[in-house]
């Protein structure tokens, strides 16, 4: 069967052989040294495929079964992994800065020394990945170290619950707790009281919805996941007031918000 690799951008082929297997195909792309930047290789079937060392910054692998793989020191910045498939996949000393990771399973995979900044890491399987240090790539854990009373922001919709689970109506002033908050990093979906970092809430913002201030410490966080886009989970908080959508553009001056 004829496997050709192509340019994500422009579909020119970047490489070509009759082989068997997308496997197969990519490992002797390696070998004869083409230049696998860019390359379009959505949905491809790599697992266990030796890509040590490969240059594949760039590149579509969306969806890609890349599971057992070896990317040991593989160069895979920028690169979309979104939805794929990396686990048990060795990617010890790799270059995943400033990749897509969104909801890609990273369970069980060795990632020992791999450059994550500046990576979207948001709704990852990151269960018993191996030597992940969170702080390489989750800045929100600064939060954990300040003191006293801390602010961030509650998005909810017209009735005042939030936009995807509901079930809680805020109001100003409330005082809110959830003893069963989900306490695990590694999940970023989890039950407890969710907040997040305004510009998350502003991009997640429709009309009618509101932005609401919520006031809490550091020993009320239940979670700051591993890799988060702005989201976090906590215990307990207290609304203490509203943003202006007005003044931060979310809404113009002519126009009214909806109660």
């Amino acid at each position: 069967m004829k496997f050709e690799i192509k340019s994500r951008w422009d579909g020119s082929v970047l490489f070509s052989i009759e082989t068997e297997s997308w496997r197969l195909a990519v490992e002797a792309a390696l070998k004869a040294r083409a230049n696998l930047r860019y390359a379009d290789l959505r949905s491809a079937n790599l697992r266990y495929a030796d890509l040590r060392y490969a240059n594949l910054s760039y590149a579509n692998l969306r969806s890609a079964d890349l599971s057992s793989a070896d990317l040991s020191y593989a160069d895979l910045r920028s690169a979309d992994l979104s939805s794929a498939d990396l686990s048990y996949a060795d990617l010890s000393s790799a270059d995943l800065s400033s990749a897509d990771l969104r909801s890609a399973d990273l369970s069980s995979a060795d990632l020992s020394s791999a450059d994550l900044s500046s990576a979207d890491l948001s709704s990852a399987d990151l269960s018993y990945a191996k030597n992940l240090s969170p702080f390489l790539c989750t800045p929100l854990l600064m939060l954990l170290d300040q003191p006293g009373k801390i602010r961030a922001y509650k998005l909810v919709n017209a009735d005042g619950e939030g936009p995807y689970n509901g079930g809680i109506k805020y109001e100003m002033d409330g005082e809110y707790s959830e003893k069963k908050a989900n306490t695990d990093p590694n999940k970023h979906c989890g039950a407890g009281i969710n907040l997040a970092t305004l510009d998350w809430c502003m991009k997640e913002w429709r009309e009618g919805y509101k932005i609401l201030i919520a006031e809490f410490t550091a020993k009320d966080i239940a979670a700051i996941p591993t890799g988060t886009d702005g989201k976090f989970r906590c215990k307990k908080v207290k609304i203490v007031g509203e943003v202006d959508l007005k003044k931060i553009g979310l809404v113009k001056e002519a126009e009214k918000v909806r109660p």
